[in-house]
């Protein structure tokens, strides 16, 4: 049988027209009224922080012809020319910079491996859901945010002053640094897991880490590699920051370039830092969207 189709009457329709006009009409009234507290949030932020856009403007010239210079070769026969017409001569280092290159990513790894494990360990005592006392977890997540609160670079010049010059203060920056920043997104994945499992090992008796380990563990496994992960592509650019201050790695030459004008070195050092993270990202996205896609299916 054909199915009918009852019509309001006109004046029901005429009163849900207006309801939904009403309805929009409010909704960009709040966009517009939101847009112009960010313009006028926007205008007194930069008023207070002194931000000159006609200096911006003017001095702009400085920065690409910077950028010009350092891809000029200024030694051999090409002086004056493009870095590419010369590749021997623009990559006179590149034995030197591998070998930087490796001990900055040695720096990340270890950095990321021992911040890892140390998140791994603190996160359940600051997941909301699972700290065995109140006054635990409180200070659990007070710990991770100065842990992550301080910047690397800050770190490492405590540890350079410590330790000396070397891999080692920059490993220590960015095992804190990672402990605090890992420690806090482990915490959100168990805070969002199904506490069924938790509550039934409760219920037989398991004690805490019995709990942790069986009910809680499977759970965050996967999304706990994958934060690990895009940790570790974040530490590979911080690694090699590490060395402005003689915390090891790439960056110490890199500086040294810099403060010497020797324009060709810092755009080969550049060039040779973005390959790397750029191989790093492409690897190590593939593993976390696999892990991604086994948290998923579990």
């Amino acid at each position: 049988m054909p199915s009918t189709v009852t019509r309001l009457p006109d004046h029901q329709l005429d009163a849900l027209a207006r309801a939904y006009g009403e309805a929009v009409s409010q909704k960009r009234r709040q966009l517009l009224i939101g847009l112009a507290l960010f313009v006028a949030a926007t205008i007194v932020a930069g008023i207070v922080a002194e931000v000159r856009p006609a200096t911006f403007v003017a001095n702009i010239w400085r920065f690409t012809d910077y950028i010009g210079r350092i891809f000029t070769l200024d030694n051999g026969p090409n002086t004056g020319r493009p870095v590419f017409t010369d590749i021997a001569e623009w990559m006179w280092g590149l034995d030197k910079w591998l070998k930087l290159m490796w001990e900055t990513l040695l720096i990340a790894y270890v950095g990321t491996l021992l911040g890892g494990i140390g998140a791994f360990a603190f996160c359940f005592l600051s997941a909301r859901n699972l700290a065995p006392t109140r006054w635990a977890g409180i200070a659990a997540k007070r710990y991770l945010e100065f842990c992550r609160t301080v910047p690397e670079i800050v770190f490492a010049l405590i540890f350079v002053v410590a330790f000396g010059l070397g891999p080692v203060p920059g490993v220590l920056a960015i095992a804190i640094h990672t402990f605090g920043a890992l420690g806090k997104q482990f915490a959100e994945v168990a805070e969002n897991i199904d506490m069924k499992p938790v509550d039934g090992l409760t219920a037989t008796g398991a004690t805490w880490v019995e709990t942790m380990r069986f009910a809680v563990v499977p759970q965050v496994l996967s999304n706990f590699a994958s934060y690990a992960l895009l940790r570790f592509e974040i530490n590979v650019r911080g690694a090699a920051v590490m060395g402005f201050v003689g915390a090891g790695g790439i960056g110490q030459d890199l500086v040294e370039a810099i403060r010497k004008f020797y324009y060709a070195d810092v755009s080969a050092i550049l060039v040779l830092i973005i390959l790397t993270v750029m191989v790093i990202d492409l690897g190590t996205e593939r593993l976390r969207h696999r892990f991604l896609s086994m948290s998923t299916r579990s």
